[in-house]
């Protein structure tokens, strides 16, 4: 499902579990070697979709071991994103001739758990959230909300190498007309993330906003962001 919120220059794979059989490396089996089983497992999955990935772009397998964050490092000339959650896997990656950094991120289509909101959203979010749920309660707003944010973060990081506070950028949605999607039941459409602090520049321009999709279907919510260059 999520390259259909990719351009075509962005090569993707993804998986429901963790089924299929994956060789790590031994840098990355090492990254996970005290981890618990069901960690290891997802951490080998997503890994097998990133090298499906690369191989769409042409470009060979290679170790892709955690950075100090937890974020993959990719190969020279590559930018990246990965994410999992139950039921899903994902890996999205491009030449950086094409693509300056992209954000994806995998959530169940649930509730947050209590009081998780408070501290990942501003007030204006969540006013705007209350107005998106009396128009559409069938969405989960206040989950897609932290899955924009975790795509925003994805796409600053790899430019900036600081944190990014969930205070530190406001998220408005756009839902796309009701039934307009190719896969009934399902919601999609557009969101802005405008930064609140000052904003990498790339090409002597200072991004002060990034604009990703998003898409809610068979029970996994969606985010992704991808800066063009």
């Amino acid at each position: 499902m999520i390259a259909e919120l990719l351009p075509d220059t962005v090569a993707s794979a993804w998986r429901r579990d963790d089924t299929e059989p994956v060789t790590l490396f031994p840098e990355e089996a090492a990254a996970v070697a005290r981890a618990v089983v069901g960690r290891q497992r997802e951490f080998a999955t997503v890994r097998l979709c990133a090298r499906l990935a690369l191989r769409r772009l042409g470009l060979p397998e290679t170790p892709l071991t955690p950075g100090r964050r937890g974020e993959p490092r990719w190969p020279h000339g590559v930018a990246g994103s990965m994410t999992h959650c139950a039921g899903y896997r994902a890996a999205a990656l491009a030449r950086t001739t094409d693509v300056l950094s992209l954000g994806i991120d995998a959530e169940p289509a649930g509730p947050l758990p209590e009081g998780v909101l408070e501290g990942v959203s501003l007030p204006g979010e969540r006013d705007r959230l209350r107005a998106l749920t009396a128009r559409t309660p069938d969405v989960p707003w206040e989950r897609l909300l932290f899955s924009a944010k975790e795509s925003v973060f994805k796409t600053w990081y790899p430019l900036t190498r600081r944190e990014l506070g969930f205070d530190e950028a406001s998220v408005d949605f756009e839902p796309a007309p009701a039934g307009t999607g190719p896969h009934p039941p399902e919601h999609t459409g557009t969101f802005t993330a405008r930064l609140l602090v000052p904003g990498p520049v790339t090409g002597h321009v200072r991004r002060d906003h990034f604009t990703g999709r998003w898409l809610v279907r068979d029970g996994v919510i969606l985010t992704a962001i991808v800066l063009t260059r």
